[in-house]
């Protein structure tokens, strides 16, 4: 018995495999992503068992063929073949956005579909993708439970202090309000920390940093705060997103007659790291650049974090451990060195040889003995938090 966790993107799909455990769920027997999804694309699939070597083929795709029908039938082909001991009891997809319809994972229906395609507009870049996605595997595992698992769902605990806006009330009323991102990412360190870092039961600062990027703060292992609001665009300057800025600023392109396509690409395409280096939107591709540009692109984002750190400190208290994840805070040592620097004020001291050990294939402690606060590097698994949300329903 098994449960599979998918991520379906505008041209990729993340994978994974989850044994079920007595009670639980067991490590991932294998895991894999589909790339070249997009109109007209090549698909590859790229996947790695247990104790075996990572192995990769393109997928060959009939005329008239869907590409992502294509590589659901290799996937599905992929788990007959190598994994028929593991059959299928769920499929557990990442939804970024729950709205305010769903604090929690939930078993798809129509109904549920319907709910959640009014929200595409919050996260164009991720929501359309999530719910096609969906619909592809329920077509192709008929008979196998859909269940949707929400970024939005671990920020339930917010205040309304943290959630309102300070517009007209009845706007409000009408769900346009802060959400916050990443939960899964979120509830699966915060999982982590409890297990690992008795005092992360205090005051915790988590942030996830990659292409996308937020922070949250916790107390008692609840979500207190974090950067990402109404939408994915908030916050903290990402790969391409530029993270929060003056509402002035749209309406002087409005005023200027850029269209709302217009401003939508800008926002979530062209801006963040891409946008402020005009080289790329890859953290690695500036470190190497070396360039002007880039060093101040890589400059700001450090800045954007150690601005918003400082900020949920506030919102909780104070800090007893922080802890980076994601494809940046996992990989990037720099990066966690500046920060770490930066926030020396808040008893933050990283030992720069544990820090340039801490790879991101496990779970380290790049703190100083004598920091006053413990830092931690954490590898995120958002699809284990929704296989484990999926059982579940179970």
């Amino acid at each position: 018995m098994s449960i599979l966790s998918v991520n379906a993107g505008s041209s990729s799909l993340k994978f994974a495999l989850y044994p079920m455990a007595g009670a639980g769920i067991g490590e991932a027997e294998v895991t894999g992503n589909i790339e070249g999804l997009e109109p007209s694309g090549q698909p590859r699939i790229s996947f790695c068992a247990t104790g075996e070597a990572k192995q990769s083929a393109d997928i060959a795709v009939q005329p008239a063929q869907d590409v992502f029908d294509a590589a659901l039938q290799t996937l599905k082909s992929l788990l007959a073949s190598h994994f028929a001991h593991l059959r299928v009891q769920a499929i557990a997809h990442r939804v970024v956005h729950g709205g305010a319809y769903y604090s929690s994972s939930v078993r798809v229906t129509p109904e549920v579909m319907a709910k959640l395609a009014t929200l595409n507009a919050l996260a164009p870049l991720h929501q359309p993708h999530n719910l096609a996605g969906i619909s592809a595997f329920a077509e192709s595992f008929p008979d196998v439970p859909q269940v949707a698992c929400f970024d939005t769902a671990f920020h339930r605990t917010l205040s309304p202090l943290e959630t309102t806006f300070a517009i007209d009330r009845k706007l409000t009323e009408q769900g346009v309000r802060r959400y916050g991102f990443h939960g899964l990412s979120y509830q699966y360190v915060s999982q982590v920390l409890q297990r690992e870092v008795p005092r992360s039961l205090g005051r915790v600062v988590m942030a996830h940093l990659g292409n996308g990027a937020s922070v949250c703060a916790t107390t008692a292992h609840q979500s207190r705060a974090t950067t990402m609001g109404f939408s994915a665009l908030d916050g903290l300057m990402m790969g391409t997103r530029s993270g929060a800025l003056d509402p002035g600023v749209l309406l002087y392109l409005m005023e200027q007659g850029w269209s709302h396509d217009a401003i939508q690409k800008l926002l979530y395409k062209q801006s963040g790291l891409l946008g402020v280096s005009g080289e790329s939107a890859d953290m690695r591709t500036l470190r190497a650049s070396k360039s002007e540009v880039a060093c101040f692109a890589t400059d700001l984002f450090a800045h954007r974090v150690v601005r918003e750190v400082g900020a949920l400190s506030a919102s909780i208290g104070g800090l007893d451990v922080l802890a980076f994840t994601g494809g940046i805070g996992e990989h990037d040592a720099v990066l966690r060195q500046q920060v770490g620097d930066a926030l020396n004020y808040l008893g933050v001291q990283v030992d720069s040889a544990r820090n340039a050990k801490a790879a991101g294939d496990n779970v380290a402690s790049i703190h100083a003995d004598n920091s006053a606060v413990e830092v931690w590097v954490v590898p995120t698994d958002e699809g284990r938090v929704a296989a484990q949300d999926a059982l579940a329903f179970l």
